[in-house]
């Protein structure tokens, strides 16, 4: 017999052999090991049976750890025994990524630049965020950009990076903040949570971006002020305490009432402005500025009352020696600062990454913060860390409301709340109540086709045409 003969297939195992490989490699359990299950450093599986808990993977994340399991994973022989590895051709075996870069985060950033075409940017910009499933608003303006976006760190990085490909914008002013685990769920299925999160207007939408064209990056209403050409001091935030604890230093708030009402840095000056855009007025009735230091004028000392009079009024104060400012990020400190300037103050000084940046580089025991601080996003306030804070949203206005605010009477779930409700008609009212019943009932805002003529009521409308013909045409021929 040649030698190609002896290369003979091995016999087939006897059926009592094969019983036994078989107890010692029982299948799987369907229920633990699925799509849902991850992976740990020590290489064993951990079930997410929960819903809750499978949100708080991302779909990328859930993907890959389904994709890194091999056969020699699943199944374990016996006790001690180390697993037994099962080649597979077909699919090759896939490394679990970095879970960092599967974590969200969400980063604020801006820039101040000439950029006459910057509606040019808005179609690839959206189109890119749309892509990675990266969320948030972002506002393109001749004066620069200005957004807020979340994402997987990886995604929102190529964002970045893409935004900073022109050179007019490189170099980014950005603030990072992590996303805990209950508001990465929101964010994976939060459109069951808020009424708001299902409206064109939410801002952290993870299957939604809005990118918007305005012609500030900022709204201060002056187009003249223009912190490209000047800005204030930038003060960090390891040098800001001494800065505001010199008596010669005056500290100005330049956000709006709403945020200061919930905290701002002790001693500081509250303009009690609706928005922004009031800021520069504000200044002008509070102080003697050079161009107006001969007239006698009056300037409001405390926010007004309900019925939107003064409650007291001084004098114009006269021009500090020396002005600190901050807000939320720094981006409204810009312009501030610039219009400080141009209306002849001489030292000016701002916060360098505002607030944000305070709560995150400055420990708790050293701080001069008092209370939360305001951020345009479903986290609605943060403490120390850039930890989630207290404060939930009224719907109704889209201002912070505390646990007491909920307990008044006022108070009623994506309709009103005591800093809105004497301001607000019954008409407003019922509207806000009309919203959330359609929430409540579709799930959505405006129903599940949000104002579009259903494609099934157009097929029954064909449909019952159809019939009421047909059913014409047969009595014609009876």
């Amino acid at each position: 017999m040649s030698l190609p003969m002896l290369r003979s297939r091995a016999p087939p195992l006897p059926v009592p052999l094969l019983g036994m490989l078989s107890s010692l490699f029982p299948k799987p359990n369907p229920i633990l090991f699925t799509p849902h299950s991850s992976v740990s450093s020590s290489g064993s599986l951990h079930p997410l049976t929960l819903s809750s808990d499978r949100k708080k993977l991302s779909p990328a994340h859930r993907s890959c750890c389904f994709s890194s399991m091999t056969i020699s994973r699943c199944f374990s022989g016996a006790a001690g025994a180390d697993p037994i590895p099962v080649p597979s051709a077909q699919e090759p075996k896939v490394p679990v990524s970095n879970p960092d870069s599967q974590a969200l985060v969400v980063v604020s950033f801006y820039k101040f630049a000439d950029f006459p075409d910057h509606a040019e940017l808005r179609k690839p910009l959206k189109d890119l965020c749309e892509e990675l499933r990266v969320s948030g608003g972002i506002i393109l303006a001749p004066e620069g950009i200005n957004g807020s976006i979340c994402g997987t760190r990886e995604s929102v990085e190529k964002v970045l990076g893409f935004i900073q490909e022109d050179d007019r914008l490189n170099g980014l002013r950005q603030i990072e903040s992590p996303v805990s685990p209950e508001e990465e769920a929101l964010h994976h299925g939060h459109s069951s949570s808020s009424p708001l999160a299902a409206g064109e207007d939410a801002p952290f939408r993870w299957d939604h971006v809005r990118v918007k064209l305005k012609k500030e990056i900022v709204s201060l209403g002056m187009p003249t002020v223009s912190p490209i050409e000047r800005v204030g001091k930038y003060i960090s935030p390891g040098d800001w305490n001494a800065l505001i604890s010199d008596p010669d230093t005056v500290v100005i708030d330049v956000r709006n009432d709403y945020e200061t009402r919930i905290g701002k840095f002790k001693g500081a000056v509250d303009p009690c402005t609706a928005a922004f855009r009031e800021f520069p007025s504000w200044v002008e009735n509070q102080f003697q500025l050079p161009e107006s230091s001969g007239q006698h004028l009056m300037a409001e000392e405390n926010c007004s009352n309900a019925n939107g009079s003064p409650e007291t009024e001084i004098p114009k104060q006269r021009m500090p020696q020396r002005v600190a400012m901050y807000c939320t990020g720094g981006i409204r400190c810009e312009k501030a600062s610039s219009f400080l300037l141009s209306k002849g103050f001489k030292e000016v000084y701002h916060l360098k990454g505002g607030i944000l940046k305070y709560l995150e580089e400055v420990p708790e025991a050293e701080s001069m913060w008092e209370g939360e601080c305001f951020v345009f996003d479903k986290r609605v306030s943060v403490e120390h860390g850039l930890v989630p804070g207290t404060f939930k949203l009224c719907y109704g206005c889209k201002q912070p409301v505390s646990d007491e605010d909920m307990e008044a009477p006022e108070w009623e779930y994506g309709v009103s709340c005591p800093h809105c409700y004497y301001s607000k008609s019954e008409e407003e009212k019922e509207r806000a109540r009309a919203r959330q019943r359609q929430f409540e009932t579709w799930g959505i805002i405006g129903g599940p086709d949000k104002g579009r003529r259903p494609a099934l009521k157009l097929d029954n409308m064909k449909e019952n045409s159809y019939s009421k013909n047909s059913n014409t045409r047969h009595s014609s021929s009876v």
